[in-house]
């Protein structure tokens, strides 16, 4: 028996359905004629669930928040022509943190290529600098060999975007019209249909993202962590892994060696309560008394280059073997020293090194070392508490303290780039309250920074928050639009020092008229009105209890909330090395 079918909406209806059936439940779709046949089918997947941008690149970061809290690959659909152009600060960043995305773009057929039609640009492997693999997936056709083809396309990209090659891939998905499910196109067989359901998986479920015979490098690497008391575990931006935190910090025991901490590595956070992690070596660092006694031997790098600057100068200055620990074999070293970089899981190589420590009864007696980084630390806590922790309302390094004080056990936090993650990582104290932190330093951008928190929130279902600058505020403030379509109660705490804060740490500075036009940029913008327009919440906070109270009152709202803090990049940076300047002195 023959059956009427539109042939574009048959084969995107086929490729949804296997994504569906492999796990995926997301897709972030913006509007637009030519991606017809996509939208119809992951709009009519019941598995999926559907998230609507009208901008498209608020859609990509909309969806690179969803990986982040899913771990699994996200849909994104857009049209074709400059729609297309709008993903790429996503999937730069996707690319760049191995975040699983499924980028697929409509297309014109190859008859409207190079011959002056409509909305049409080359399509053809756009992002190759920045995608782990790429298909062109080519005009649709109902016969069951091709479209066997589009579902093992389906399967391929799954695969690839979250285990074996890990990050984004894109698929692009030229069609003819008519695009619409009730324009026939065929006749086909039911028989086709009823071979097509039955599927076989390309790959098994155990896809490992490496396959490397680690036996000789961990032998290797047990017997240096025997043989030098020097060394340093360094933790940088990580994803919370409860399991990898109790490892890293076991093997700090075992070791002797002192765990440095990043802001975003998590280990800052939960019930551990380790002495070990040293949340306060960006502003150590800079005391050169203490770098020339504290030179280590050896360094085990876990997550990727950490945030603090003073760090990345002083790794630049050791001679120590150093091996960078990550599922990829992906390098992390601004500074190019590093021995190796060593493509397994970071859990197994925590287990496998603590089981061959242990088979041999190794426990470092002499803790000195571990002991000189605990003691300078816990200086620098004080130093802290003394000078930051009671700084007068509204200085920026102070803020740090008080969200993560008020904020509830179990929260997300978001970080913009630029200043707030360097504030963070500088000034967030260990806390016993479990965190969980996210942020976009794959490429470091503020694009997209709003659209990534709500896409967070969205998955996570906890109460998230956004401490973000001004600029990136601006730069996504028309995402406001999802938080106010999907009922997306997220708290941004933000931080307007009216242009570029962080460029008062650059030497330019001194030439004024260039630095304020050219760097700074001041907008003297009223943000109030744009959250308004958005039924947003809005206050403008005027003190420590102030923010408090508001924070308090943002729990219980089930609209976004925007807490302003008015601040002077100026002031803020004084305190900033009054600060770095006595932990120096101290040490």
């Amino acid at each position: 028996m023959k059956i009427k079918i539109n042939r574009n909406i048959l084969w995107t209806r086929t490729f949804a359905s296997e994504l569906a059936a492999l796990g995926v439940k997301y897709a972030c779709i913006s509007p637009g004629s030519r991606s017809t046949p996509l939208t119809y089918a992951f709009a009519k997947n019941k598995s999926i669930k559907t998230f609507v941008h009208i901008d498209e690149r608020s859609s990509a970061f909309f969806a690179l928040g969803l990986a982040k809290v899913t771990d699994t690959p996200v849909v994104l659909i857009t049209t074709s022509g400059t729609a297309t152009a709008e993903l790429y600060p996503a999937i730069i960043e996707s690319y760049q943190q191995r975040i699983p995305l499924i980028v697929c773009t409509a297309d014109r057929p190859p008859e409207l290529q190079n011959c002056g039609a409509n909305q049409t640009i080359n399509q053809n492997n756009l992002y190759k600098n920045h995608i782990r693999w790429f298909v062109d997936v080519g005009i649709p056709s109902v016969t069951l060999k091709r479209l066997k083809f589009i579902r093992d396309t389906a399967q391929q990209a799954y695969y690839k975007s979250s285990a074996i090659m890990r990050g984004p891939v894109h698929l692009n998905f030229p069609f003819r019209k008519p695009f619409e499910p009730e324009s026939f196109t065929d006749e086909i067989s039911e028989l086709v249909i009823k071979n097509l359901s039955d599927r076989k998986l390309l790959y098994d479920d155990k896809v490992k993202s490496t396959s490397v015979n680690i036996d000789k490098f961990l032998h290797s690497i047990a017997g240096e962590v025997r043989r030098y008391e020097k060394g340093l575990i360094i933790a940088g931006p990580l994803n919370n892994n409860k399991s990898l935190k109790k490892l890293i910090i076991k093997l700090s025991g075992i070791s002797g060696y002192p765990v440095i901490s990043d802001g975003v590595s998590h280990l800052r956070f939960g019930s551990h309560k380790s002495e070990n992690v040293i949340a306060n070596f960006d502003a150590v660092c800079r005391s050169d008394s203490f770098i020339k006694k504290h030179k280590p031997d050896l360094i085990l790098h876990f997550g990727r280059t950490l945030t603090s600057k003073s760090f990345e100068l002083f790794l630049s200055g050791c001679k120590s073997k150093r091996y960078m620990i990550n599922n990829f074999g992906d390098w992390f070293d601004p500074s190019r020293k590093s021995t190796a970089s060593i493509a397994i899981p970071p859990v197994m190589f925590c287990q496998e090194l603590i089981t061959r420590l242990e088979s041999i009864n190794f426990m470092r007696k002499d803790k000195s070392w571990l002991k000189s980084f605990i003691n300078a630390d816990q200086s620098a806590e004080k130093i802290k508490q003394r000078l930051i922790e009671i700084a007068p309302f509204p200085a920026e390094a102070r803020i740090i303290s008080e969200l993560i004080k008020f904020i509830p056990d179990n929260s997300n936090i978001m970080i913009s780039n630029s200043l707030p993650v360097r504030d963070f990582d500088s000034f967030a104290s260990k806390s016993s309250k479990e965190i969980f932190i996210f942020h976009n330093r794959g490429a470091s951008g503020i694009d997209g920074i709003i659209s990534t928190a709500l896409g967070i929130n969205a998955a996570s279902k906890k109460r998230t928050f956004l401490l973000t600058g001004d600029l990136a505020f601006f730069y996504d403030i028309n995402s406001l639009l999802a938080a106010r379509n999907y009922k997306l109660p997220v708290v941004i705490i933000l931080i307007n020092n009216n242009g570029g804060g962080i460029f008062e740490n650059l030497p330019i500075k001194s030439h004024k008229k260039i630095f304020n036009k050219f760097f700074k940029t001041p907008h003297n913008l009223d943000f109030s009105h744009h959250i308004k327009a958005y039924n947003g919440y809005y206050k403008k906070l005027k003190s420590w209890t102030d923010f408090k109270t508001e924070l308090s009152k943002s729990l219980k709202r089930k609209t976004f909330s925007v807490l302003e803090f008015e601040t002077d990049a100026v002031t803020s940076l004084k305190l900033r090395n009054q600060y770095w300047k006595v932990v120096s002195n101290a040490h």
